[in-house]
Protein backbone atom coordinates (compact mmCIF):
# COMPACT_ATOMS: atom_id res chain seq x y z
CA UNK A 1 0.00 0.00 0.00
CA UNK A 2 2.82 2.54 0.72
CA UNK A 3 4.40 1.40 -2.54
CA UNK A 4 1.78 2.30 -4.44
CA UNK A 5 1.15 5.59 -2.43
CA UNK A 6 5.05 6.17 -3.31
CA UNK A 7 4.66 5.43 -7.06
CA UNK A 8 1.73 7.98 -7.50
CA UNK A 9 3.71 10.90 -5.75
CA UNK A 10 6.77 10.31 -8.68
CA UNK A 11 4.29 10.47 -10.85
CA UNK A 12 2.99 13.49 -9.72
CA UNK A 13 6.03 15.52 -9.69
CA UNK A 14 7.33 13.90 -12.67
CA UNK A 15 4.00 15.34 -14.33
CA UNK A 16 4.41 18.75 -12.78
CA UNK A 17 8.24 19.39 -14.29
CA UNK A 18 6.90 18.17 -17.69
CA UNK A 19 4.29 21.23 -17.45
CA UNK A 20 6.41 23.45 -16.15
CA UNK A 21 9.25 22.88 -19.13
CA UNK A 22 6.31 22.80 -21.69
CA UNK A 23 5.08 26.26 -20.64
CA UNK A 24 8.53 28.14 -20.72
CA UNK A 25 7.36 29.97 -18.30
CA UNK A 26 10.56 29.00 -16.27
CA UNK A 27 13.41 29.30 -18.96
CA UNK A 28 14.54 31.56 -21.19
CA UNK A 29 14.16 31.10 -25.14
CA UNK A 30 18.02 31.38 -26.85
CA UNK A 31 16.58 35.06 -28.38
CA UNK A 32 15.55 36.29 -25.42
CA UNK A 33 19.38 35.52 -23.83
CA UNK A 34 20.44 37.07 -26.91
CA UNK A 35 18.46 40.43 -26.53
CA UNK A 36 19.52 40.57 -23.67
CA UNK A 37 23.44 40.06 -23.92
CA UNK A 38 22.92 42.60 -26.42
CA UNK A 39 20.80 45.17 -24.53
CA UNK A 40 23.65 44.61 -21.74
CA UNK A 41 26.27 45.67 -23.94
CA UNK A 42 25.45 49.18 -25.07
CA UNK A 43 26.97 51.53 -23.05
CA UNK A 44 24.58 54.37 -21.45
CA UNK A 45 27.28 56.64 -23.59
CA UNK A 46 26.15 54.59 -26.39
CA UNK A 47 22.86 55.07 -25.82
CA UNK A 48 23.09 58.82 -25.38
CA UNK A 49 25.04 59.07 -28.83
CA UNK A 50 22.10 57.19 -30.63
CA UNK A 51 19.55 59.40 -28.96
CA UNK A 52 21.20 62.38 -30.27
CA UNK A 53 21.68 61.12 -33.62
CA UNK A 54 18.00 60.79 -34.19
CA UNK A 55 17.11 63.93 -32.38
CA UNK A 56 19.72 66.01 -34.84
CA UNK A 57 17.65 63.66 -37.86
CA UNK A 58 14.16 64.88 -36.65
CA UNK A 59 15.37 68.38 -36.36
CA UNK A 60 16.97 68.33 -39.72
CA UNK A 61 13.48 66.80 -41.38
CA UNK A 62 11.51 69.33 -39.19
CA UNK A 63 13.69 72.32 -40.70
CA UNK A 64 13.80 71.20 -44.15
CA UNK A 65 9.47 71.27 -43.71
CA UNK A 66 9.63 74.25 -42.63
CA UNK A 67 11.48 75.87 -45.70
CA UNK A 68 9.67 73.88 -47.71
CA UNK A 69 6.26 75.29 -46.46
CA UNK A 70 7.78 79.37 -45.90
CA UNK A 71 8.82 79.03 -49.54
CA UNK A 72 5.46 78.00 -50.83
CA UNK A 73 3.83 80.65 -48.78
CA UNK A 74 5.73 83.07 -50.36
CA UNK A 75 5.31 81.93 -53.73
CA UNK A 76 1.54 81.79 -53.42
CA UNK A 77 2.41 85.44 -52.06
CA UNK A 78 4.53 86.71 -54.79
CA UNK A 79 2.25 85.21 -57.71
CA UNK A 80 -0.85 84.36 -56.81
CA UNK A 81 -2.43 85.77 -59.51
CA UNK A 82 0.06 84.16 -62.18
CA UNK A 83 -2.79 81.86 -63.55
CA UNK A 84 -5.25 85.00 -63.54
CA UNK A 85 -2.88 87.61 -65.60
CA UNK A 86 -1.95 85.02 -67.74
CA UNK A 87 -5.51 84.14 -69.18
CA UNK A 88 -6.34 88.45 -68.35
CA UNK A 89 -3.44 88.60 -71.54
CA UNK A 90 -6.14 87.47 -74.02
CA UNK A 91 -7.91 90.13 -73.44
CA UNK A 92 -5.10 92.30 -74.86
CA UNK A 93 -5.03 90.06 -78.00
CA UNK A 94 -8.66 90.26 -78.46
CA UNK A 95 -8.21 94.14 -78.47
CA UNK A 96 -5.37 94.38 -80.83
CA UNK A 97 -7.15 91.95 -83.34
CA UNK A 98 -10.55 93.91 -83.13
CA UNK A 99 -8.38 96.96 -84.03
CA UNK A 100 -6.65 95.34 -87.40
CA UNK A 101 -10.07 94.38 -88.16
CA UNK A 102 -11.49 97.27 -87.75
CA UNK A 103 -8.65 99.39 -89.56
CA UNK A 104 -8.71 96.44 -92.19
CA UNK A 105 -12.34 97.15 -92.89
CA UNK A 106 -13.28 99.16 -95.64
CA UNK A 107 -16.32 100.55 -95.24
CA UNK A 108 -15.29 102.48 -92.29
CA UNK A 109 -11.51 103.42 -93.31
CA UNK A 110 -11.24 107.47 -93.47
CA UNK A 111 -14.76 107.57 -91.34
CA UNK A 112 -15.24 108.99 -88.04
CA UNK A 113 -17.01 106.44 -86.69
CA UNK A 114 -13.79 104.61 -87.04
CA UNK A 115 -11.36 106.79 -85.60
CA UNK A 116 -13.65 107.42 -82.61
CA UNK A 117 -13.74 103.39 -82.11
CA UNK A 118 -10.19 102.94 -82.25
CA UNK A 119 -9.63 105.92 -79.79
CA UNK A 120 -11.71 103.80 -77.19
CA UNK A 121 -10.18 100.60 -78.11
CA UNK A 122 -6.30 102.44 -77.38
CA UNK A 123 -7.58 103.87 -74.00
CA UNK A 124 -8.58 100.30 -72.97
CA UNK A 125 -5.65 98.85 -73.87
CA UNK A 126 -3.14 101.49 -72.52
CA UNK A 127 -5.36 100.87 -68.82
CA UNK A 128 -5.17 97.81 -68.92
CA UNK A 129 -0.98 97.71 -69.45
CA UNK A 130 -1.21 99.98 -66.71
CA UNK A 131 -2.70 98.15 -64.32
CA UNK A 132 -0.82 95.48 -65.05
CA UNK A 133 2.70 97.71 -64.71
CA UNK A 134 1.44 98.56 -61.24
CA UNK A 135 1.29 94.23 -60.78
CA UNK A 136 4.77 93.60 -61.96
CA UNK A 137 3.69 92.39 -65.21
CA UNK A 138 5.99 94.09 -68.19
CA UNK A 139 5.67 93.64 -71.88
CA UNK A 140 9.07 91.68 -72.98
CA UNK A 141 11.30 93.98 -75.91
CA UNK A 142 11.49 92.17 -79.35
CA UNK A 143 12.09 94.27 -82.03
CA UNK A 144 16.25 94.57 -83.00
CA UNK A 145 16.56 92.88 -80.18
CA UNK A 146 18.70 89.06 -80.41
CA UNK A 147 16.99 86.24 -79.97
CA UNK A 148 16.42 84.60 -76.72
CA UNK A 149 14.86 81.22 -76.19
CA UNK A 150 13.81 82.21 -72.73
CA UNK A 151 12.08 84.82 -73.56
CA UNK A 152 11.04 84.47 -77.47
CA UNK A 153 9.79 81.75 -79.82
CA UNK A 154 11.04 81.97 -83.10
CA UNK A 155 8.15 81.22 -85.74
CA UNK A 156 9.73 82.13 -89.19
CA UNK A 157 12.68 83.59 -91.02
CA UNK A 158 12.87 86.54 -92.93
CA UNK A 159 15.73 87.69 -95.43
CA UNK A 160 17.52 90.62 -94.21
CA UNK A 161 20.33 91.41 -95.13
CA UNK A 162 20.80 94.74 -93.10
CA UNK A 163 20.29 93.14 -90.01
CA UNK A 164 22.28 90.14 -88.25
CA UNK A 165 21.26 86.77 -88.36
CA UNK A 166 19.15 85.86 -85.44
CA UNK A 167 17.77 89.40 -84.84
CA UNK A 168 13.83 89.36 -83.96
CA UNK A 169 12.46 91.72 -87.25
CA UNK A 170 8.84 91.20 -86.53
CA UNK A 171 6.85 90.67 -83.34
CA UNK A 172 3.76 88.08 -84.04
CA UNK A 173 2.42 88.28 -80.26
CA UNK A 174 3.61 90.39 -77.26
CA UNK A 175 4.94 88.74 -74.62
CA UNK A 176 5.16 89.00 -71.17
CA UNK A 177 6.48 88.34 -67.58
CA UNK A 178 5.42 88.87 -63.99
CA UNK A 179 8.44 90.01 -61.94
CA UNK A 180 11.55 87.07 -62.74
CA UNK A 181 8.58 84.76 -64.18
CA UNK A 182 8.11 84.30 -67.89
CA UNK A 183 4.00 84.29 -68.41
CA UNK A 184 4.45 83.82 -72.30
CA UNK A 185 7.34 84.40 -75.00
CA UNK A 186 6.93 86.61 -77.58
CA UNK A 187 6.21 85.05 -80.68
CA UNK A 188 8.45 86.32 -83.09
CA UNK A 189 10.06 86.22 -86.45
CA UNK A 190 13.82 86.36 -87.11
CA UNK A 191 16.18 87.75 -89.83
CA UNK A 192 18.08 85.60 -91.62
CA UNK A 193 21.26 85.89 -95.01
CA UNK A 194 19.41 86.05 -98.08
CA UNK A 195 21.25 83.65 -100.04
CA UNK A 196 22.80 84.05 -103.61
CA UNK A 197 21.22 82.12 -106.43
CA UNK A 198 24.74 80.63 -106.85
CA UNK A 199 24.87 79.60 -103.64
CA UNK A 200 21.45 78.18 -104.04
CA UNK A 201 22.52 76.29 -107.48
CA UNK A 202 25.28 74.81 -105.60
CA UNK A 203 23.42 73.35 -102.54
CA UNK A 204 20.51 72.38 -104.86
CA UNK A 205 23.48 69.98 -106.65
CA UNK A 206 24.53 68.95 -103.67
CA UNK A 207 21.29 67.85 -102.57
CA UNK A 208 20.56 65.99 -105.71
CA UNK A 209 24.43 64.10 -105.60
CA UNK A 210 23.11 63.11 -102.32
CA UNK A 211 19.56 61.83 -104.14
CA UNK A 212 21.64 60.08 -106.88
CA UNK A 213 23.91 58.45 -104.21
CA UNK A 214 21.11 56.94 -102.39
Amino acid sequence: MEKEKNNDLVEDQNKDELDSAESGNDIDSPEDVNKSSHDNSLSLEDEILILKDKLARSYAELENQRRRYEKEKDDAFEYGGFSFAKETLNLLDNLERSKNSLENDETLKNTNALKKLIEHIDIINNDMISIFKKNNINSIEAIDKKLDPNLHQAMLEIEDSSKDPGTIVQEIQKGFTMKDRLLRPSLVAVSKKIEKKSEKGEKNEENKEKIDEN
